[in-house]
């Protein structure tokens, strides 16, 4: 173990050439995603992960190596796993199976589901615990609220049994409150995942800020939460791929370069 935890992104050797460009194209917008959710504070120290799928029959996926903080995650440093979260190819690093359940359920439910991201925010986790879930105090809430689905919190998610509830709940939406546990985002791309992540915990955040502040709250009139809702399921996943991701890549490769290597 001494070995394993003295390990940082600078031991790690570039897989660069070494898989094929579609893996690694995934691999660094991948690291891209850690490190941002890392800079906006999302993390929770080693804990929750981001997963991708690898185009292909094999059915593997990247996985973030347990003992990295994500903004030591690296490109090369990712882990690619089977459906059970255990590691296809020998490697330094060890990977959390019992957190993939959840990722690895939803990768194999939904051909759209390119990429899973989950967190545990205080936030996320606050809202996840009210009862009425989200609610339509925002315009940001408004536009991805349409999409939320929720799931039953039944223990530390280490039953696979729960992967066929946690399926059904989620059917087609993109977005889940995982009771008493935090937030979850299904996206076709690593990218459009990332950013309905991000409206996602920024209405979680809004929210608990403006329900802290009093009873005495505006509520948008009627009709309009759904017109905002249709508004965000037409133009989110576009604004996402072809504005938002690329502006967020640009700002990681800014902050810190070494999460594509």
């Amino acid at each position: 173990m001494e070995g394993i935890s003295a390990l940082s992104s600078l031991d790690i050797p570039s897989l660069e050439g070494k898989v094929s460009d579609e893996e690694w194209a995934i691999r660094v917008d991948l690291a891209c995603a850690y490190r941002m959710v890392a800079y906006y504070g999302w993390d929770d120290l080693i804990f929750t992960h981001l997963s991708a799928r690898i185009p292909g029959p094999e059915h593997h996926f990247l996985l973030n190596p347990y003992q990295l903080m994500f903004e030591e995650v690296t490109a090369s440093s990712l882990v690619k796993v089977d459906v059970h979260g255990n590691p296809v190819d020998p490697t330094p690093f060890i990977t959390n199976p019992a957190g993939f359940t959840i990722h690895s359920a939803i990768h194999m439910a939904r051909e759209d589901a390119q990429s899973v991201m989950h967190l545990h925010t205080p936030a996320g986790q606050a809202v996840s615990a009210h009862g009425e879930g989200l609610l339509p105090l925002t315009q940001t809430a408004m536009l991805v609220r349409g999409e939320v689905a929720f799931h039953e919190y039944e223990g530390v998610a280490v039953d696979l049994s729960e992967r066929e509830r946690l399926v059904a709940d989620l059917a087609e939406k993109s977005l889940m409150l995982l009771r008493n546990h935090g937030t979850l985002a299904v996206g076709k791309s690593i990218g459009e995942c990332f950013v309905k992540l991000y409206f996602f915990e920024r209405a979680c955040q809004a929210q608990i800020m403006a329900l802290s502040a009093g009873d005495d709250l505006n509520h948008p009139p009627q009709g309009s939460p759904e017109i905002t809702s249709e508004q965000g399921s037409a133009g989110l996943s576009v604004a996402a791929n072809l504005l938002a991701w690329p502006a967020l890549k640009r700002k990681a490769y800014r902050l810190d370069p070494s999460f594509a290597t």
